[in-house]
Order: structure tokens, then sequence, then C-alpha cells
């Protein structure tokens, strides 16, 4: 068997070469083929585990979820180079799952010569194992300053002979400048295996167009084979950075009032909300969105759960107007005492801690949940000391081995407000180096904030809004690990009484005395569909919406929108 491969290539970033390759696997997989998808190399601090040869290892999200849009087992063969940025100049390289600290100190450019051969293997395994393999590629293929080191557009399609569909985004404006710019770029053989170009993220009647596509198509022989309207609500996270999903000027922000900011008073008026599905808004939850903020992916499914607004928030008098019964999300970080230090240079540090203190809910995940506690230490050089926000009386010790695994587990019965009597069971929590240094890191500046957040008293709830998390009572969730560090039960404090309850087993997730604050390790907690299910039932008509759906919807809107035998046309060698 070897695969008919089929590559999406993009004229800029953010062209919709993710979506489209998702959409892609669904349509040829439900025609009974065998699918799967490739990218070489993917820049993301969006991360899935899945299958390796070794076990468990990292691939980009994007690739993750077209794997499941495919009904293919997710493995690192799919995304074998990973790059997950740690600083403007510099990022951790994840190869074959893998991180790589011998690559991750090469220069840039040298690279390639040693990563090439692997990705030419996985590619070509995934080619004899399949009927066809849809290929994302990055960026532009027409970056012609990188094309000597290129290994992941032109090279990897002329490496299987792909036919290549060229995709613009028309909303951003000068769309068949760009088709036609990168098209003229490439070399002919290159040009050779594009096969169609597609408009996408179109708003207004499509019959203005003409007569622009056919002189295109005479200036380069090359069909317009799609034009694909904007589509805001689709289902399908977004694959790189804070996308703010209001539309304007085809981005928009998504972290303002609900309705929109008029302009006269400094914010941008959107043309509709569209971080907020249908019904009226009930629930805020507040994303804390930092500059290395990873796996933000995982939050979309609250996009599906009506009269759910989820926002994006970047300074504190984005959170001055919530509720205590609105949330506040701390997510992952690629870099969390630097994404710490950046929170608190925005004073956002105070914000999140008046928000607990009013009894608001605070969730932490992974980064985040190491920030809420009393302090993080480093003995290894892996991520720095800082003191935490303090609203979790736990202490993280960063380690060099990297957890990444599947997880499942399942939340204690009782998550009220009272806090269990003794210490958890870890190794951590009586360890000489989490006591000696986190008693020498200064503790203090958190609770100055909100100076009732002590002991068992961490927050008092009002009397209108009852402990979310308490919803979690009991419930089994399935998700995944990506951090360096353990996280326990802070020593000094433990004996001054103030004791985190452990709500998740390990070390997984913990719960302040009034019950208010939740930190989890666990990454994907809002795609188990039962965590959801317990927390937004009462908002619910029926089952929460799946991915499936997500990926049935996408199959259907381009079988809808593509010319006639476009798709199956390009199956043909």
């Amino acid at each position: 068997m070897t695969a008919t491969c089929i590559m999406v290539l993009g004229t800029t970033s953010g062209a919709g070469k993710s979506w489209l390759a998702t959409a892609l696997c669904r349509y040829y997989a439900r025609q009974g083929l065998k699918v799967v998808p490739f990218k070489a190399q993917n820049m993301s601090n969006n991360a899935r585990v899945v299958a390796s040869s070794n076990g468990q290892g990292e691939i980009g999200s994007a690739q993750y979820f077209q794997a499941l849009a495919a009904k293919a087992l997710p493995d690192v063969r799919m995304n074998p180079l990973l790059l997950k940025p740690e600083a403007d100049t510099h990022s951790q390289v994840v190869l074959m799952g893998e991180v790589s600290a011998e690559l991750t100190a090469m220069p840039w450019r040298g690279r390639s010569v040693h990563v090439w051969p692997q990705i030419a293997a996985a590619l070509d395994e995934l080619r004899a194992e399949n009927d066809v393999v849809v290929i994302e590629g990055a960026g532009s293929p027409a970056e012609i300053n990188l094309s000597s080191s290129d290994i992941v557009n032109m090279r990897v399609a002329l490496h299987c002979n792909a036919a290549c569909l060229l995709v613009t985004d028309i909303d951003r404006g000068g769309a068949f400048a760009h088709l036609y710019g990168t098209w003229a770029l490439l070399p002919a053989p290159e040009r050779a295996l594009i096969k169609g170009f597609v408009l996408n993220k179109f708003r207004g009647d499509a019959a203005l167009l003409a007569p622009a596509p056919q002189m295109l198509q005479d200036l380069t022989g090359i069909p317009t084979v799609a034009t694909l309207p904007m589509w805001w609500q689709h289902g399908l996270p977004e694959e790189d950075g804070v996308f703010d999903m209001a539309p304007t000027f085809g981005t928009g922000v998504s972290s303002l009032p609900p309705g929109g900011a008029p302009a006269s008073s400094g914010g941008r008026a959107p043309l509709s909300d569209c971080s907020t599905t249908r019904g009226e808004v009930q629930l805020t939850v507040a994303v804390v969105a930092y500059p290395r903020i990873s796996n933000l992916d995982e939050f979309q499914p609250l996009k599906n759960i009506p009269g759910v607004r989820l926002m994006w928030v970047r300074s504190p008098a984005e959170l001055a107007g919530l509720s205590p019964c609105d949330w506040v999300v701390l997510p992952g970080s690629k870099s969390t005492t630097a994404d710490l230090a950046w929170l608190r240079s925005q004073g956002l540090d105070a914000a999140v801690a008046r928000h607990a203190a009013q009894g608001g809910a605070v969730l932490g995940v992974c980064g985040g949940l190491q920030m809420l506690g009393e302090a993080l230490v480093d003995t290894h050089g892996v991520d720095g000391n800082a003191p935490g926000l303090g609203l979790l009386p736990l202490v993280t010790l960063f380690l060099p081995d990297k957890t990444v695994r599947h997880t499942q587990t399942r939340f204690v019965e009782d998550m009220g407000a009272e806090v269990m009597d003794g210490l958890p069971s870890d190794p951590l929590a009586h360890s000489p180096a989490v006591e000696g240094q986190a008693e020498g890191l200064n503790l203090s500046k958190a609770h100055k904030f909100a100076p009732g957040l002590t002991a068992n008293s961490r927050g008092q709830w009002s009397a209108q809004c009852h402990n979310p998390w308490s919803a979690l009572a009991g419930v089994q969730v399935s998700g995944y690990e990506i951090h360096h560090g353990q996280t326990a039960q802070h020593p000094a404090m433990a004996q001054a009484g103030d004791v985190a309850r452990a709500v998740l087993p390990g070390g997984l997730g913990w719960q302040n005395g009034a019950g208010n604050v939740l930190g989890i390790y666990l990454h994907g907690l809002f795609e188990d569909p039962a965590a959801p299910q317990a927390l937004f039932a009462s908002r619910l008509d029926g089952p929460v919406p799946t991915l499936d759906a997500v990926f049935e919807r996408m199959a259907d809107f381009i079988a809808t929108h593509f010319e006639p035998g476009v798709l199956q046309a390009l199956l043909k060698p």
C-alpha cells in the first residue's frame, strides 16, 4: 500500500491550513479510506500526549485533532518535529515525541540536515500503512529566505508527489495577490504540484469575485476550486495563540463586555460576540492569557456550552467586572516563572486574589496550579525560583525529568468546603529540598492582596453562588500530563494548620478550604464529556456536544463548497 498524499499549503500563517486539513481527514475517512494526518514540523505550545515506539510522546494539538477526524490512533509519526517556544528566540525541540536537548541547543538553520531523515522515514511509514495521508504545510511555501533549509513545505510535497491545495484568507484582503505571488515565487517543479486555489473566510456574495478567479487561472493555469464562507463557530480549537473570536477586521477581541465595548470608549466594537454560544450569558470564564500560554485549545469545549462566555484577559480591568459566580482560569504555561512575573507586572496577581477573596471560582491547570501555590522551587535550573500567588498552601519542586503521559483518574467524593484532616501522602511533603528552599523565598506578597485567604478560611462564597467544583465529586476523568516538577503540601504551612485538600490522587489536584480555588495537573478536563456534563448539566439540553459531531459538520461544509468532483480528483495520480 502506498498512500495518495494530499497537501494543504497556505499563503500565510492563519490562512486555514489546519482547519482544512482536519476537514479533509474526516471527508476521506467517511468514504471508508484509511486516512492519517501529517505535518513535518509544527511550532506550538499546544500539544497532546500520543502513542510512540517508546511508549508515549508529544505532538502538536492540530495533528492530534486531525487524527481523531481521520478516525486514526494518533502517534508521534504524524508530527515528527514539534517546536515549543520558550522565548521569542528560543524553542524546546521535540523529535519523535521526545525532548532533544541536543537539537534544542543547535542553531535553527543547522537542524534540518539532522531531522530530515527521521521526518522522511515517518512519512514513508505512514504512506505504506494507509490509503490517504493528508499533509499540512507551515506558514507559506514561498518564504524564499527559508527554502534552502525547508523540511515542512515543498520538500515534503516533492518527496511524496503530493497533490497540493493553496489556501488563502480572503478576509484579510489581498487574497489574489497572495495566491499569485506565492505561485510566482515557486520553482516550476513545485508549481506543478498545486492543483487548486482555495479562498477561505469569505463574507458576502461570491458572484462578486468574478472575473478575478478566471483571470488568476489565465495567469497560472490553476483553478479556484473552492470559496469557503466565513464560519465563526465551527467548534474546532484554534491551533496557535490566543485567537479572539469576535470579528473586527478579520480578528477582533473576545475579551469585551457582552455586546462589545463601544469604540468611543476605547474598545473595539465587534460585529458579533463569537466567544459566546447561544442563549443569554449566565457565566463568564476568564482565561488569563500570559505570553507563554500553552494548551489553550483545551478550553474550546466551553464555547459549546449554552450561556457560557469564554474570554481571554490580559489586564486587571478585564477581571474587575466579574461576579463571584464567574470563573478565573490560570492555564498551562511553557515558562511558568516567567509568566508568573508577567502576571505580577500587569497587576493580575492582585486581581486574581481579589476574585478569590470574594468567593469567586479560580482554576489553575498545570503551570496555573504551580502559580497558585506558595512557592516554586528550582534547584536544577529548569524554570526558576519564584514565590507563588499564595492561594493554595502548596510548593512545587521543578525536576529535570519531564512527565508526559495519559492519565485516567477520579475526583474525591467530598469536594465540599471543609479541609481534610491530616496530610496527603506525598514523598515531596517532607522533602528537605522543598522545605528548605520554600522557606527561603518571600511567600508573603500574595497575601497582602487577600488577607482573608489564610488557614481554613481562604475565601467565602457569596450566598447566591455555589461551589462549582463540588459538581466534580466522584467524577472519573481522563486527560494528559505534560509538566516538569511535582507539587505537594507546603510543610511549614501544614504544621501551622493550613492544609490543602488533595482532590485527585498522586498530587494531581488540590483544593482550598473554602472550596472555590482548584488546581490540577490534568490537561483536557473539559474535553472529557464527563466533566462538562457534571459542571453544566443544568445548562445543557442533552449530551455535551462532541468533537466527532464537529468533524462531521466540517466534512459536510467542504463537500458543499468545493467544486463538484474536485476532492475525488485529488485522489487520482
